[in-house]
């Protein structure tokens, strides 16, 4: 009867191990969810929407330049037919401290981004402002960044914002020429809002 145990026992372990093998790659495999087009603001003609790449986009993050790792990343971005684009860049990282330390990083980079493209582009106009958190999750908060250069007649506003679920943390800007006042400010916050929920 002792064997019987044992060799059922040996069994059973070797059932537990095989079915550990074929949940782990499944988890390995789990990674969070994007934005689709629809879920963008409302624009005048249709947005679409690249694959999602793995890294970072080649021009970096707007006003987070080399702020956000390559590793562990992965990003997808948004057109529409006008000048209105947008992107997602989204990277799960090493643990919840270090995430929480990326959020940090990122909203100064946006919170002071106004004047540092002042430095470094005499002749430019750049405003950043802070539009509040959302309740979501670990939260999310928004930003704008609205620049006007005289020199060549142009004006562009941005809208950014950074949320956080656990150890992933994810940027999603929107852009187009204009003005803050004609930026979807409460449509980008949904947006934002949507970003962190579709995570996991």
């Amino acid at each position: 009867m002792s064997k019987l145990r044992a060799a059922l026992a040996t069994a059973a372990t070797a059932a537990l191990g095989l079915a550990a093998l074929a949940a782990g790659p499944a988890q390995a495999a789990a990674r969070p969810a994007f934005l689709s087009a629809a879920q963008m603001p409302a624009s005048s003609t249709p947005w679409t929407a690249t694959p999602v790449y793995t890294g970072v986009p080649e021009n970096g993050a707007l006003c987070a330049p080399y702020k956000i790792p390559a590793q562990n990343t992965r990003y997808r971005e948004f057109t529409t037919e006008l000048d209105t684009n947008g992107v997602q860049i989204t990277t799960v990282a090493r643990t919840e401290a270090d995430a929480v330390k990326l959020v940090d990083t990122l909203r100064k980079a946006l919170a002071g981004c106004g004047p540092l493209l002042e430095r470094q582009n005499p002749g430019l106009h750049a405003v950043s402002a802070y539009h509040g958190k959302i309740a979501v999750e670990e939260g999310a908060w928004v930003y704008s960044l609205d620049t006007d250069d005289p020199q060549i007649g142009i004006t562009d506003i941005h809208l950014f914002s950074v949320g956080r679920d656990g150890r992933t943390v994810t940027f999603v800007r929107w852009g187009q020429m204009g003005d803050l006042k004609d930026a979807p400010v409460a449509a980008f916050r949904t947006t934002a809002k949507t970003a962190v929920n579709k995570l996991w």
